[in-house]
């Protein structure tokens, strides 16, 4: 029996495929192909760069037509398509159409390399570019590639720190429109984004993906120096930081440098005394989440570092290394003066007191002063015997 495919080549002769070639639209810079002129002049727009559609309230401009409405839809607030299942509402019957595969799990649009599906063409055309690795998109600035134009436009809002997306419930700015929409979840508490291994909910996909890391073990993210693997790229970025020495983030106060954002957060509090984190049981505050938790144990008792060789548990894991210092012998704090060596460097600070003669601790009875608190509070049983005896 002939095959489907033989009897198509036989109804269709060379020189009708040759007539039919003709009403098709060659794009001459990247030789896509298009059935309709008018697909091909928006497509050249992602190599020229024009666009002739602006917005009338503030100026914006698109490359096409569609963009152009489905901004405008940010000025009017008009949303007149919803969504069944949660009652989001879009301004356009195509993101709609995207957020109800949110609800139904839906993938139609395959990878034809992997295999992979995703539930845009979006999705689907930034991933092709991880096996083709064309990145014909530059950015001028840092000379960054990128394999979709709206990537690059994203990309080029970090240099010149346009925000254009707003959240009209605080007022909050976005670089980019999934920022936004992951950030309005905050306010909605909506969580569609379903763990299928232990339940839990997250407000966007990407973190749901950084989640299930967690179950499979799975670390993508590969240290071409060390070869060490991490399973979220943002730890790969910090890590490699050890290697470079880059400390990217700088204080404006004192002029300090720091290799992650979280550190000159904490750092910047030093200067202005902020203690945002709050003890619910004492009421004392810290500077840091960090500080909290630990100071947390004071009141639970919980000790959760155990040391592996005797037993003993302790609250802080610097707690636990230095006691190790104690099975091991170690003494890697060494004072720069004697060249005496301790297990702690707690240890160290109090032994440099006798090289400096700094003496803190005062006695508050008769003005005497000492180099460290246990000397201190020796001292004072003298006051106390004195006082039992008179």
């Amino acid at each position: 029996m002939m095959e489907k495919s033989e009897k198509v080549e036989e109804l269709i002769s060379p020189e009708h495929i040759k007539e039919m070639r003709k009403l098709l639209y060659d794009c001459d810079i990247c030789k896509k192909v298009f059935s309709l002129k008018c697909n091909l002049i928006s497509h050249r727009r992602i190599h020229t760069g024009e666009k002739p559609y602006q917005c009338e309230i503030c100026g914006k401009s698109f490359s096409d037509q569609s963009a152009l409405t489905s901004h405008e839809g940010l000025h009017t607030k008009k949303k007149p398509y919803h969504c069944d299942v949660c009652g989001k509402s879009f301004s356009q019957s195509c993101n709609l159409s995207a957020h109800i595969r949110i609800h139904t799990g839906e993938k139609p649009y395959h990878c034809e390399i992997c295999g992979k599906s995703f539930s845009d063409q979006s999705a689907l055309t930034s991933h092709e570019g991880l096996h083709t690795k064309k990145k014909p998109y530059h950015c001028d600035v840092c000379g960054k590639s990128f394999s979709q134009s709206c990537n690059l436009s994203a990309h080029i809002r970090i240099h010149t720190g346009e925000k254009p997306y707003h959240c009209e419930n605080c007022g909050e700015s976005f670089s980019d429109r999934s920022a936004l929409f992951s950030h309005k979840r905050i306010h909605t508490g909506e969580k569609p984004y379903h763990c299928d291994i232990c339940g839990s909910s997250f407000s966007a996909s990407s973190v749901l993906t950084r989640h299930k890391r967690i179950h499979t073990g799975e670390k993508p993210y590969h240290c071409e120096i060390c070869g060490k693997s991490f399973s979220f790229n943002t730890v790969l970025v910090r890590h490699k930081r050890i290697h470079t020495g880059e400390k990217p983030y700088h204080c404006d106060v004192c002029d300090k440098s720091f290799s992650q954002l979280s550190a000159i957060t904490r750092h910047k509090r030093t200067h202005t005394g902020e203690k945002p984190y709050h003890c619910d049981i004492c009421g004392k505050s810290f500077s840091s989440n960090t500080e909290l938790v630990q100071h947390k144990r004071i009141h639970t008792g919980e000790k959760p570092y155990r040391c592996d060789i005797c037993g003993s548990s302790f609250s802080q894991s610097y707690t636990l290394n230095n006691h190790r210092h104690i099975h091991t012998g170690e003494k890697p704090y060494r004072c720069d003066i004697c060249g005496k060596s301790f297990s702690q460097n707690s240890t160290l600070t109090i032994h440099k007191r006798i090289h400096t003669g700094e003496k803190l601790f005062h006695c508050d009875i008769c003005g005497k002063s000492f180099s460290c608190n246990s000397g201190l509070t020796k001292h004072k049983y003298i006051h106390i015997v004195k006082k039992g005896k008179g």
